[in-house]
């Protein structure tokens, strides 16, 4: 018991970035429908970006992040305006494999121009440990909480009190309903895919330092992210955080005072667990299909 404070903060460090993965899952899965597996690819380049930044040019780290988030935004655009878009009127399944295509293009991309060696991402902060009830904390994964909590408040308040999230909102509630109304559907799709991307930027920028950074970095995230999402419910926000917490916590519960070996695999067992008592997860909701 006298390591639970270093559990619990260690989870929740893991959790944030679950969260923040299945976060962007979700807002782009209610808003196109289209589940996103280039979604780790997009963040583990943004990292890149951000560690020749760090490395090759010397900017500070606050600089480093204002121009990593902006290219992160900026690279969600081009992905909707040059591949989504003009593939609207494909099937599910076609745009499914438009987004495993593109993961693939990315992952060969890093691995090409960054190479495929592992690289030290240097934290934000330094790691030093931290007494707290007589535990020894990582203030880094301290951080990567705290962090993560801020972060998913500011899309919180832009969904909730902007003109831009009721726009966004609204599409996610009925495109075609929102398209009578002369809500702009395009402009809430390209800033959809903008703000998804700059939430897989910020996870990857968050686990980084915890990991190596190389090509194949944000594939356990990225897994994870999907059973975060399916956890909390494919149409809920608020689903997708529970659910990344929740997973970040036993994860971590379960590898430090049971087996580690089963961490892995805990996550799928509660998944399936959930999904047999809650088939639409924790906090989603079915769809009502009136004739």
């Amino acid at each position: 018991m006298d390591i639970l404070p270093q559990v619990l903060i260690s989870g929740a460090s893991v959790g944030s970035i679950y969260a923040l993965v299945a976060l962007g899952l979700v807002l782009l899965y209610r808003t196109t429908h289209i589940l996103n597996f280039a979604h780790g690819d997009i963040g583990v380049f943004a990292t890149f970006l951000a560690f020749v930044m760090l490395q090759s040019l010397g900017l500070s780290y606050g600089l480093t992040l204002v121009l990593t988030l902006s290219a992160a935004l900026i690279i969600g655009m081009v992905i909707y305006t040059l591949l989504v878009k003009p593939a609207k009127n494909q099937s599910h399944l076609g745009l499914l494999i438009l987004t495993l295509g593109l993961g693939l293009a990315l992952w060969g991309m890093n691995a090409l121009v960054f190479g495929t060696d592992n690289k030290a991402v240097p934290p934000i902060i330094p790691d030093r440990p931290l007494r707290l009830a007589g535990a020894a904390v990582s203030q880094l994964s301290l951080f990567t909480a705290l962090f993560g909590v801020v972060l998913m408040t500011v899309l919180w308040a832009l969904l909730r009190f902007t003109k831009l999230g009721l726009v966004m909102r609204a599409v996610a509630q009925n495109q075609e309903v929102a398209k009578a109304l002369g809500i702009p559907v395009r402009q809430a799709m390209l800033a959809t895919w903008a703000v998804a991307s700059v939430l897989a930027a910020v996870a990857a920028l968050l686990f980084a330092p915890l990991t190596l950074l190389q090509p194949a970095m944000m594939l356990d995230p990225l897994s994870k992210g999907f059973v975060a999402a399916v956890l909390g419910g494919m149409n809920s926000l608020p689903g997708a955080v529970l659910g990344g917490y929740v997973l970040g916590m036993t994860e971590m519960l379960v590898g430090t005072y049971l087996l580690l070996e089963f961490k892995a695999s805990f996550a799928f067992l509660v998944v399936l667990l959930v999904l047999l008592l809650r088939p639409h997860g924790l906090l989603g909701r079915a769809k009502v299909k009136r004739v």
